[in-house]
């Protein structure tokens, strides 16, 4: 007979080395963290873009032509003491409230009309197609006819460029929401509000926020745009209006004061309100990184 056991394997002793130390999370510099922060980048950028301004202006030495960036700054102060661009401004935020908040809302009815209805969906379409290509300001001599020479027809031609960047970016949201999604809100059984409030505007509030910006610039430079044309009544103009006076008396400090109050006042409202509403919603909800 055969010996069947198996052979004994020889004990076979590795020499384990220590782990090394892997450093898992680095602390970042103080360079590093204030770079991450979005607000001083941008600062930097604006530094950057003044500090080219006082440059030029101080090169072509021509005040008349182009301030300098101090200069500018000097009329700016002195206008907001004096109440001249505040008044002016506190104007043009008037009339482009009214106008945004009227634009928003007929948004909203077409919208919900195609939502709810193919016609509905065909007449925005259609109608999106015919007027969104159309510049507001060439409606305003027409509304001019129409509302007299006031703020109404001012009001007007904010919400012809209101409305159709909020109501096709709002549907095209709405479109774009998935299949699932809508499934989950008709087993539930909401009612169509419901429905339309639960599940369609946060799955598609990206696409709407969108929309709400642009026709925040839109109706911003339309207004602008609108009041230098024509932007008295009573007594008082906005901003465009303040441009166009200093310009007619060859204040041209003040023309440049004027127009940094208008880009002043647009990083704002971008930085600030739709900054500040994008965090609270799209990315928190996960929907766009910070």
């Amino acid at each position: 007979m055969t010996d069947r056991t198996p052979p004994l394997r020889p004990d076979m002793v590795h020499k384990v080395e220590p782990p090394r130390e892997v450093v898992v999370e680095r602390e970042l510099g103080l360079a590093q963290k204030l770079w991450n922060l979005g607000w001083i980048r941008k600062s930097m950028v604006i530094a950057v873009l003044a500090l080219i301004w006082e440059l030029y202006s101080r090169w072509q030495d021509n005040p008349l032509l182009f301030p300098a960036l101090s200069e500018t700054l000097t009329a700016l102060t002195q206008g907001l003491v004096d109440g001249r661009i505040a008044m002016a401004t506190w104007v043009s935020i008037k009339v482009l409230l009214q106008g945004y908040v009227a634009g928003m809302l007929l948004a909203a009815v077409f919208t919900a009309l195609a939502t709810m209805t193919r016609i509905g969906a065909d007449l925005l379409e259609t109608l999106t197609a015919m007027f969104n290509p159309l510049p507001s300001i060439a409606l305003l001599p027409l509304a001019m006819i129409w509302f007299g020479l006031g703020e109404g027809s001012i009001v007007f031609v904010l919400i012809h460029a209101v409305l159709w960047a909020v109501a096709l970016n709002t549907h095209s949201g709405f479109q774009a929401v998935s299949l699932t999604w809508r499934m989950v809100g008709r087993n539930y059984g909401l009612s169509p509000l419901s429905y339309v409030l639960r599940i369609l505007i946060p799955a598609a509030f990206p696409s709407i926020l969108t929309g709400l910006k642009i026709g925040w610039a839109f109706a911003w430079r339309t207004l602008i745009a609108a009041e230098l044309v024509f932007g008295a009544s009573s007594g008082q103009g906005g901003l465009g209006w303040f441009i166009f006076q200093s310009k007619n008396m060859l204040e041209v400090p003040q023309v440049f004061a004027g127009l940094l109050t208008v880009i002043l006042f647009g990083l704002l409202v971008e930085n600030g309100v739709f900054r500040l509403l994008e965090q609270r919603t799209v990315v928190r909800w996960g929907m766009k990184q910070s």
